[in-house]
């Protein structure tokens, strides 16, 4: 079940307080900043962040670019 549009306004990620994205072919509320993804569960975004899902890798440590 998707979500509802006019809930997009109100929804912000927990972690970062930031608005969130809506993909349709996931079904899913996306921080790209953070690079993580929210489920929604029968139309209820599953906010809890330990429900979301890693979208991206994360960027190699400073350290480990020296010789």
């Amino acid at each position: 079940q998707p979500l509802e549009p006019s809930l997009l306004r109100f929804l912000v990620c927990p972690l970062s307080k930031r608005p969130l994205r809506y993909e349709e072919a996931t079904n899913e509320l996306i921080n790209e900043e953070l690079g993580i993804a929210y489920p929604i569960i029968d139309g209820i975004p599953n906010m809890i962040p330990e429900a979301a899902r890693t979208t991206k890798k994360k960027p190699p440590a400073e350290d480990s670019k020296q010789p």
